[in-house]
């Protein structure tokens, strides 16, 4: 299983900077980055590589929040989607769009105060509620709502960027360049580290909030703590490509495939891999399918995702029977 994963990301990454108009075949690389100019040297380090790097990053941290949500809460429907968090961010962004709101360094901060607003919600609703499945059940109410805002403002943005808009709202790496990856690695790197400091409180959670409490853990402060990680990567990566979907659910059942009875570090290190591996595959999919048309990432991973995704889910159940 391995073998076969480490084969598709080298596929991945040869396809996602070879593939395109024109074909750029591997043989040629070398020579193409030797004149330092020309179109295959542009379509290579500008265009390519940005877009292929900024969809591994983006897989990773979203494999990453799906795990920590997943695990803090115990149950694998746990996911950005479903917390208000991405939903939180695309309206937030929508909004600045739509209204022309003068904010700096947009997209990126009103995508991490869209997805604060968002968990911040679902936070006050979920005060009260028994259970991980009672607060996956509110936070999927505060993302309907936020989903609401987010078609209202839609709706409202000018006919001639209405397309660019929804596009951006199905999730889409178009137009990525090196400034975009720049933008987004220091809210990575520090959600990264975040994550890494979560862990010894994620295996408490994981044992249960009663089980937690006895080990001297403050059950509800650590999940509120674990949902602002997560937030963090979330917002980061909806800020420059939107929400690209349901990676947060598969990523953890990928990882429960490749790399069973972990420790949490590899554990961390095997969802973020597979999160990269889901995203850029699913971005060389959608450039190169219907070629010229590109297809919406955030679509083609939902589609993925809760499919592949369910399978396994299921297949993991019949495994503990």
């Amino acid at each position: 299983m391995r073998v076969l994963a480490a084969a598709l990301a080298v596929g991945v990454v040869v396809g996602a900077l070879a593939l395109g108009q024109p074909v750029i075949p591997p043989p040629a690389w070398p020579g193409a980055l030797a004149t330092g100019s020309g179109l295959e040297y542009v379509l290579l380090t500008e265009l390519r590589a940005p877009r292929l790097v900024l969809g591994a990053l983006a897989g990773a941290a979203l494999g990453v929040a799906g795990m920590l949500l997943q695990e803090s809460l115990r149950n694998p429907l746990a996911v950005p989607e479903l917390l208000g968090v991405s939903s939180g961010a695309s309206a937030a962004v929508a909004v600045t769009v739509v209204f022309a709101v003068p904010v700096p360094f947009a997209p990126l901060l009103p995508a991490l105060l869209g997805a604060a607003v968002g968990a911040v919600l679902t936070v006050l609703a979920v005060r009260g509620a028994v259970g991980p499945a009672a607060v996956l059940l509110i936070g999927a109410g505060v993302s309907a709502a936020l989903q609401a805002v987010m078609l209202a403002a839609t709706t409202l943005s000018d006919s001639r960027d209405q397309g660019v808009l929804v596009r951006y709202l199905l999730g889409s790496l178009t137009g990525t360049t090196w400034s975009t990856v720049a933008a987004v690695v220091p809210g990575l790197a520090l959600g990264g580290v975040a994550a890494v400091l979560a862990l010894p409180a994620l295996g408490l959670l994981r044992l249960g909030g009663d089980a937690a409490a006895a080990l001297g853990l403050r059950a509800g402060g650590a999940r509120i703590a674990v949902l602002g990680v997560a937030c963090l990567l979330t917002a980061t990566v909806v800020g420059p490509c939107g929400p690209i979907a349901w990676v947060g659910f598969l990523a953890p059942q990928l990882a429960a495939r490749l790399a069973p009875a972990t420790r949490p570090p590899a554990r961390l290190a095997t969802c973020a891999g597979a999160g990269a591996l889901v995203v850029t595959g699913a971005d060389l999919s959608a450039r190169t399918v219907l070629h010229p048309v590109e297809l919406p990432v955030g679509g083609l991973t939902a589609v993925v995702a809760v499919v592949l995704g369910g399978a396994l889910l299921a297949a993991r159940g019949r495994e503990r029977v």
